[in-house]
């Protein structure tokens, strides 16, 4: 098949270059996000599907409007039988969505209906799910309510964090979308309708979303401090400073103590109680300071018992 593909991030690069690699197939172009400034100098940084698009010498688009009639009528002149969307960012329109051959497919990073939205991998370890996986859609106008292809499922492990998962997930990507081009050359795809009132929305990350409350449970603290390692990572405050929080476990232990107090000191860690049970925490980071094991934390800032984190 001749193939358009369409991603940004670290997550759509291994199925892109399963796609490169694949003799059954011919990536005509690739679309992507527009470089982003970073840094204080302001340089242009390329997007990681950017990156290995033009290290194989793939032709690049980068709309600030995908939808844009000129650029559409663009994409309709290069050779294309299917257009393959991974973690693009934009929404297509119909007329993309329509003049390929075999559409437009997409592949998502959960087991659809469960985590429509832009941030389903870490949603999924937040909301406590036991497993996840991958689904290839063929994409309508809907934010993924398209119908389901093929799927792989994925255990989430008690240790599975943010990225954790996303290698895991990224892997197998790519095996299944090559399936799904397969099936779909044969003849042989069973599409199947999403259940609306099974589906949940995998709200986009922001850095706010990583403030721990800590009268929250210490079983729904542990989960935010694994979903969002490494970004937007999972913090509090200590002294007036963010403190970020990036290994910790639960204890079924209950003291008179408000939430955020700590309870305890150790020479590898410290805990402190939460809303239900306490947490004992193993690994931080100071603002301004680098990331390292609470034991070397503690030789550098002496925590006492009875203070409180908080933000």
């Amino acid at each position: 098949m001749k193939v358009i593909f369409m991603g940004t991030p670290d997550f759509a690069v291994p199925v892109l270059q399963g796609l490169i690699d694949s003799p059954e197939h011919e990536v005509t172009a690739v679309v992507t996000q527009p470089d982003k400034a970073r840094g204080r100098s302001g340089k242009l940084v390329f997007t990681p599907v950017k990156e290995l698009a033009v290290a194989h010498d793939i032709s690049v688009y980068t709309p600030k409007r995908v939808k844009d009639p000129a650029f559409i009528t663009t994409l309709q002149q290069i050779a294309c039988d299917v257009i393959v969307v991974v973690a693009f960012g934009q929404i297509l329109s119909k007329e993309i969505l329509d003049f390929p051959q075999y559409g437009c497919i997409n592949v998502h990073a959960s087991l659809l209906p469960r985590w429509r939205g832009a941030a389903p991998m870490q949603w999924a370890i937040l909301e406590g799910d036991e497993k996840t996986g991958i689904t290839t859609m063929q994409m309508d106008e809907g934010l993924d309510t398209g119908d389901m292809l093929l799927r792989t499922e994925v255990d989430i492990t008690p240790e599975e964090t943010g990225e954790s998962l996303h290698d895991k997930m990224a892997a197998l990507g790519s095996d299944l979308l090559l399936r799904t081009l397969s099936d779909a050359q044969r003849g042989e795809l069973q599409p199947v309708h999403q259940e609306e009132e099974q589906s949940t929305y995998a709200a986009m990350l922001g850095r706010d979303t990583g403030h721990l409350d800590l009268a929250w449970d210490a079983v729904k603290l542990e989960r935010y401090i694994r979903g969002l390692n490494p970004w937007p990572s999972a913090f509090t405050g200590y002294q007036g400073k963010i403190l970020k929080i990036w290994k910790a476990e639960v204890l079924d232990r209950e003291t008179d103590k408000a939430p955020g107090t700590v309870v305890e000191t150790a020479k590898d860690s410290f805990t402190i109680q939460t809303g239900r049970g306490c947490l004992r925490i193993f690994e931080v980071q100071l603002e301004g300071k680098k990331r390292m094991d609470a034991g070397s934390f503690l030789r550098g800032v002496r925590i006492e018992e009875g203070e409180i984190l908080c933000m």
